[in-house]
């Protein structure tokens, strides 16, 4: 299926001769896009997460590192050398300047190491998971973009439970990050991850079942074989 209100990348004008289809999941941070993720790997699909794509490229010394570092400064080095990422939200998402200029300075690094996963890949299905995945210019690069959301409530009760933050910052960093996707972007499912697993995985499959018949029939007889028969 060919988005009609993004750009087309050099990757859907042919370079690669046999693309995979690509789905790309985006919501709201703690949302539930790595659940949804994970379900859809169990079904046959490989995974990129921009997020550990991220993590990946902010290696200690590694050039991504150094332009990080250089622009906030040595106190968010840990004793690791890693990049303390609680000390880096600490400060870009208290100032969306700083967060803006941080986006600048690895999105395009980012960008370009999933295009290129995507190429590289031999799995006729790729799920790409990001909270930016629009916005970043990514949306250009699939074939169908699957929205993930949670109540509000939720998705702070999972924030606070994963990263040890307490509420304030918690809320600091949902208000921070985009829960929407940009005024005349297209969705092709909307999955509301706020209840069980089992609600989820059955909301996974109805979304599935659509892109099925959305794909060509070449692309069908590829995709993961073992839904076929999963009306």
């Amino acid at each position: 299926m060919m988005r009609e209100d993004v750009a087309v990348s050099p990757r859907r004008m042919g370079a690669s001769p046999a693309p995979p289809y690509v789905i790309g999941l985006t919501g709201p941070i703690a949302s539930g896009k790595s659940s949804v993720a994970e379900l859809l790997r169990q079904r046959g699909a490989e995974v990129i997460d921009a997020d550990r794509v991220y993590r990946d490229l902010l290696a200690p010394r590694s050039a991504l590192w150094k332009r990080v570092v250089d622009r906030f400064g040595p106190t968010i080095v840990g004793s690791d050398g890693n990049i303390d990422r609680a000390a880096l939200a600490d400060i870009v998402f208290a100032d969306p300047d700083a967060l803006g200029e941080l986006d600048r300075i690895t999105h395009p690094a980012v960008i370009a190491e999933i295009r290129d996963r995507i190429a590289q890949t031999s799995s006729p299905l790729v799920v790409l998971e990001a909270v930016k995945l629009v916005q970043s210019g990514l949306a250009a690069d699939v074939d169908a973009l699957w929205f993930i959301t949670a109540d509000p409530e939720t998705r702070l009760r999972r924030l606070i439970s994963r990263s040890g933050m307490d509420e304030a910052s918690a809320r600091t960093r949902i208000a921070a990050a985009p829960s929407t996707v940009p005024e005349g972007v297209t969705v092709d499912a909307i999955i509301d991850n706020s209840d069980d697993l089992a609600s989820t995985s059955s909301a996974v499959d109805d979304a599935w079942h659509a892109v099925r018949w959305d794909s060509t029939p070449e692309k069908q007889k590829q995709l993961m074989p073992s839904q076929k028969e999963r009306s």
